[in-house]
């Protein structure tokens, strides 16, 4: 077995194995400086020139409209879910409304609270979160302040496949687990945003891209580096930015362009994870958790029958680096996030290795 071996975790995930060596490469001599990219200033030109060749390189990846800004903000994903309130909530109705079809809509909804009144508009729960429950956009009031949704889940494996149609109440969408994954239509959306850490690069900051006329309306016990308009203000750097996770972004957005763009990710993960589903679809022995109507093409979550079958399959999985397949505490069973970087001959890996041990102990 290679010492790199295929990484199937929900995230931190695998980078492409190019970004890998790029970084490698470059990380005790920037571009010829003498120090590394983690040691440069946020303000000399040379970090300016990362972040706006990464920022036109996802305009030119999205195909994304002239009216949205984009930021990069310390936290993650889950920042946002006190950012958005904070930054939305004083529109309208001060009422944000969510879309629940899981663990992180749960969290986003139960955070906007502690800044205003919320609506469920939905909630998968009775089903076990399984499925993307059907909505009657009728039912949304116009008057809302916005109107939140989870794009993919990486808990049950479910997504949404197509977006509902919220009028004037301007949809915001996490996109953390499928961001450039799939083609989309990015004026649907007031807000999109996404965590780094799955399919643009590492943890521990957060892309927004905003629709221009949302900014500016920041509730005033909003902190400085959560306020959209502050940070857009100052290019994304009101204070030290993470210098190298923009950077890794940079890497991985210049990969995705040379794999194809978007379109082509969009295939790729279709294809790989039709691979894992033929397999639980064909099976007596595996039980998938998303109905086959809402499955997500980046996390394959199923069941095998009994738990200590789990854990053999665990143990005989990291054997053969077909690494970190344990599926989320709130869900069991096992997982496999299959993001961009994630190559076919890992998914086939995987997918002949399940035969096979359906084959010994089914």
């Amino acid at each position: 077995m290679s010492d790199r071996v295929y990484n199937f975790s929900a995230g931190p995930a695998m980078l492409p194995t190019p970004v890998m060596e790029r970084i490698k490469n470059e990380f005790l001599d920037f571009q010829g400086l003498g120090a590394s990219i983690v040691e440069i200033s946020h303000r000399l030109p040379v970090f300016r020139e990362i972040l706006a060749a990464t920022e036109s390189l996802f305009r030119e990846l999205t195909g994304l409209p002239e009216n949205y800004k984009v930021l990069f903000m310390h936290g993650g994903a889950q920042m946002q879910f006190s950012a958005v309130p904070l930054n939305l909530m004083s529109r309208n109705s001060h009422i944000g409304s969510y879309f629940i079809t899981g663990r992180w809509g749960t969290l986003a909804e139960k955070e906007a609270r502690k800044y205003g009144n919320t609506e469920v508009l939905m909630d998968g729960k009775e089903a076990q979160y399984r499925q993307i429950p059907q909505f009657d956009s009728c039912r949304l009031d116009q008057e809302s302040s916005y109107a939140h949704l989870t794009t993919n889940n990486t808990l049950y494996g479910t997504r949404w496949h197509t977006f509902p149609d919220t009028g004037n109440v301007p949809l915001v969408a996490d996109a953390t687990s499928d961001i450039l994954s799939r083609e989309m239509d990015y004026s649907l959306f007031g807000v999109v945003y996404a965590g780094l850490q799955k399919n643009l690069g590492t943890s521990g900051t957060g892309l927004v891209v905003i629709r221009e006329d949302l900014l500016g309306h920041a509730l005033p016990e909003t902190p400085k580096l959560l306020d959209y308009a502050l940070l857009e203000e100052h290019s994304s750097i009101p204070n030290t930015i993470n210098v190298f996770a923009v950077y890794v972004m940079r890497l991985v957005l210049e990969w995705v362009k040379e794999q194809g763009g978007v379109a082509k990710m969009e295939k790729l993960a279709e294809q790989k994870s039709g691979l894992l589903y033929q397999v639980l679809d064909q099976s007596e022995f595996y039980s998938a958790v998303a109905d086959s109507n809402d499955r997500s093409t980046m996390n394959v979550t199923f069941h095998l029958p009994q738990t200590e079958l789990l854990e053999k399959f665990l143990t005989a999985s990291d054997k053969e680096g077909l690494f970190a397949l344990r599926g989320h505490a709130a869900v069991g069973g096992a997982r496999a996030s299959i993001y961009n970087a994630m190559p076919p001959e890992g998914v086939e890996a995987l997918a002949q290795f399940m035969k096979e041990f359906e084959r010994k102990h089914g």
